[in-house]
């Protein structure tokens, strides 16, 4: 079976085929980060269900270009900057390298350097793109000096606006000119190419053929995906809220550019996650139920466990992320580190490095996440696994070859959960020497002693497992 996606440009689930015409190379593009404060746990299911799809393409056997940008020019961070008095570039970089920070807790795959591109390293690109709209008749000047792109000129050379949406142009307000970076969803409405500079943009505006400005947020996209990915590619990701207008307006600044070779569009295949609730609510400050990723590791919680959590729902669906979920999830993982563990035990110095081709749990992952990338299916397929290795290994029928077999396909399919394994910690002094007293209190048949220590022992964050080799001392 081939891996099929739903299209949001076809609005189907259909065969994913890359351009290249070997079908092994692909193009993809994630919307990072605004880089204007911390990001919080909506953003973050984006990134991790990016990093998601990343890893399953490189699991089926693709070689995967991912180019993520990082917005360090927008309207909210100009008035920051204005209100910290800080440069642009100080003030950025806090929260790109917190941003950077917090893609490695819930370990995600951070592209390459090059392929990071921040939108003030590309302002040549944005204005040479806007220049070519301009000579084609799409862009025009305002009487404030500022470029703003032509919905009306688009649609009348030709070309269809609302490729991602249905819009209703007769109940639509079309022909407005809106200047904010984040307009109304209902507005059909002329946005900014190039911003004029006025007083509050401070020392944030570069040279232009139309006069000192900045770009607006939706060209930097187009820019910066084309100059690194090329004018035609495969997959371009985000939230289902950057749908319309923001990927809209993409497509619109791309393709009417008319840089695409005949017969391709801008980007083949477009996925959207859907929105995250907090506590079954639209997350709120005001609220309480606003979440940082640090927020979460402050609270005891590792970037696995967020991970784990953040993957157990399909992306297309709305998810809410609970407390009670990241508990859950912490026994999920629990679970599998148990199983895992007592594998390698078995398993010994017994090796083997990949699993066949056949193998029946990478098999049966394989068709689950092959199916629009089911997360759910897929998990019902490793608790499956966990519960018939786990029925195998007490019933003594786990050879060490067999173990080792099994630990290599779980392996294989932690390259596309990117789990990894629980740290392991070693127990402080005062525990190794409770669990040596229960050892000894057990020999001298002293059992209410021995049952007291193991008491003591949970109340302190420790359980000791009696296994054939010994007793086990375990981190709750």
């Amino acid at each position: 079976m081939a891996l099929q996606l739903f299209n949001t440009l076809t609005r189907r689930v259909e065969e994913f085929r890359p351009f290249d015409e070997a079908g092994r190379t692909v193009g993809m593009y994630c919307c990072g980060p605004t880089v204007y404060d911390y990001g919080h746990i909506g953003n973050f299911r984006t990134f991790v269900f990016a990093d998601l799809v990343r890893r399953y393409l490189g699991f089926r056997g693709f070689k995967v270009r991912h180019v993520m940008n990082i917005t360090d020019v927008e309207d909210k961070i100009i008035r920051r900057v204005r209100e910290t008095g800080k440069t642009l570039e100080e003030f950025t970089g806090v929260y790109t390298d917190a941003f950077l920070q917090d893609l490695k807790e819930l370990d995600c795959v951070v592209p390459v350097a090059e392929d990071l591109p921040r939108a003030t390293g590309y302002i040549p690109q944005i204005i040479d793109l806007i220049g070519t709209l301009e000579r084609r008749g799409l862009a025009y000047r305002a009487a404030d000096g500022s470029v703003y792109f032509s919905i009306e000129k688009y649609r009348g050379c030709g070309c269809r606006y609302g490729q991602l949406v249905k819009l209703d142009f007769e109940a639509m307000r079309v022909g407005e000119r809106v200047a904010s970076d984040e307009y109304e969803k209902e507005s059909v409405a002329d946005f900014a190419l190039w911003k004029a500079r006025v007083p509050d943009d401070g020392a944030v505006f570069w040279p232009s053929p139309w006069g000192e400005g900045r770009p607006g947020w939706h060209i930097e996209c187009s820019a910066m995906s084309m100059a690194l990915l090329g004018p035609s590619f495969d997959l371009h990701l985000g939230g289902e809220d950057l749908a319309f207008p923001h990927h809209e307006d993409e497509i619109a600044q791309s393709e009417g550019a008319a840089v695409q070779p005949p017969g391709r569009p801008f980007v083949k295949h477009w996925l959207h996650g859907a929105h995250l609730l907090v506590e079954g609510k639209k997350m709120s400050k005001s609220l309480g139920n606003f979440f940082t990723v640090r927020d979460l590791l402050a609270k005891g919680y590792t970037g696995r466990e967020i991970r784990c959590l953040l993957l157990s729902a399909h992306f297309r669906e709305t998810f809410n992320f609970t407390i009670a979920g990241l508990e859950g999830a912490r026994a999920q993982l629990a679970r599998i580190d148990e199983c895992v563990g007592k594998l390698r035990e078995v398993a010994g110095q017994v090796d083997v490095a990949r699993p066949p081709a056949d193998d029946p749990l990478v098999t049966a992952f394989t068709v689950a996440m092959d199916g629009d990338l089911n997360v759910s299916a897929a998990w019902a397929v490793v608790f499956d696994w966990v519960r018939d290795t786990n029925r195998a290994l007490a019933a003594g029928q786990m050879t060490g070859a067999g173990a080792s077999a099994q630990l290599a396909a779980w392996g294989h399919l932690d390259t596309v959960l990117g789990l990894g394994s629980k740290p392991v910690g070693e127990a402080p002094v005062e525990i190794v020497a409770l669990a040596d007293e229960r050892v000894a209190a057990k020999k001298a048949k002293d059992f209410a002693r021995a049952d007291a220590i193991r008491a003591e022992l949970k109340a302190r964050g420790w359980v000791v497992e009696d296994t054939s080799k010994g007793p086990k001392l375990k981190k709750l």
